[in-house]
């Protein structure tokens, strides 16, 4: 990292978990919860770190107010993050596996020049587009599977990019996707097979699992 850049880290742990049926971000893995162990990567590579959750739980968590969508609760974390920031990551707390090689990645990344960078992983099944239709859905097409990604966190931007991607009031489902409509250039680094998302109560099984491979491997 670049003496001169100062990176913060938004960890957005502000959802609702209607999929998982509960706020996976508080559900136990190992000694810690999800989110605690995605907080202790972004601040082992960040020069601050600001923690978006649901508003009822901003005081007890130290964090900030999360708003009704992921993008509003991004916002809510750019309001706290320092004017002298030059890089912004954003995290989902949902992803406890994001490790410091892949932080170091997409920070380099927008080091060397980069407006966003974001990780990505190959996609391993076919994938087919459709539209709707009264009887159903017809496939209108299928995507060359070698220029499809499966996207990851965290996502690095230069600081005043992603402010500037967030200033209207514009949703999406990830912040390189507001920067892309902006005219921002993105580039992807290698993803991490580890770095899952927690969406479902099988993906919280399959966590507990790793991290317990890993235990006995490093007690090995």
């Amino acid at each position: 990292m670049a003496d001169a850049e100062r990176v913060w880290t938004i960890v957005v742990g502000g959802g609702s978990g209607r999929r998982f049926g509960s706020l996976k971000q508080y559900e136990q893995l190992g000694d810690r919860r999800v989110i605690d162990h995605a907080h202790a990567a972004a601040d082992a590579m960040s020069d601050g770190t600001v923690i978006v959750v649901p508003p009822e739980d901003a005081d007890r968590e130290r964090g900030i107010a999360g708003g009704a969508t992921r993008s509003a609760s991004v916002r809510a974390g750019l309001d706290a993050v320092p004017p002298d920031a030059t890089i912004i990551l954003v995290h989902d707390a949902a992803r406890p596996f994001a490790g410091t090689d892949l932080y170091g990645r997409v920070i380099q990344a927008v080091v060397a020049g980069a407006d966003g960078a974001i990780p990505g992983i190959p996609v391993a099944d076919t994938i087919k587009t459709f539209e709707p239709t009264s009887d159903g859905r017809v496939v209108v097409g299928t995507p060359d599977r070698s220029r499809l990604i499966a996207v990851q966190t965290p996502q690095g931007f230069r600081a005043d990019v992603l402010r500037a991607a967030h200033r209207g009031d514009d949703d999406a489902t990830d912040d390189a996707a507001l920067v892309e409509r902006a005219g921002g250039r993105v580039v992807v680094v290698d993803g991490d097979q580890d770095n899952r998302k927690i969406t479902h109560p099988d993906d919280l099984t399959w966590a507990r699992e790793l991290l317990a491979t890993r235990s006995d491997a490093g007690g090995a």
